[in-house]
């Protein structure tokens, strides 16, 4: 078990909520989270909702768990930053493998989108750390 500090860390809430309810957006309306993200609504079908659940579930225990952490001033908060970033991580290598597919929309939303996400995973991380010493 970790220490907590006790002290709630309002980044780590914040991300992580916002995290569980973009993970829970795939599993209610995958369709329509898809198309939020610059997809086309027309072409999702069963393989597609299946990975679009997939990324909803890994989203929705990731948000959770930094969300629990944030909550409780527990310092595993910065592992659970890290493992957002490394979610975003793989979502921008799967972009830039397809990305002569994907419309401009779809590029900016979800290639940016995910390079955004590794830099507040990683300096999450990194003041989760930081915070958890002092």
């Amino acid at each position: 078990m970790t220490a907590t500090t006790g002290r709630t860390d309002a980044v780590a809430v914040t991300v992580g909520a916002l995290r569980l309810a973009s993970g829970v957006s795939f599993l209610i309306a995958p369709e329509a989270a898809n198309k939020l993200w610059g997809g086309d609504p027309g072409d999702v079908g069963a393989t597609a909702s299946l990975l679009l659940r997939s990324m909803g579930y890994r989203d929705a225990l990731i948000g959770g768990l930094l969300l629990r952490a944030g909550l409780a001033g527990d310092p595993s908060a910065a592992t659970w930053f890290l493992a957002s970033a490394g979610a975003d991580t793989a979502d921008l290598i799967g972009g830039f493998a397809n990305h002569h597919r994907m419309t401009d929309d779809a590029k900016r939303k979800g290639i940016g989108g995910a390079a955004v996400g590794i830099g507040v995973g990683v300096l999450g991380a990194l003041r989760s750390r930081a915070r958890a010493t002092a």
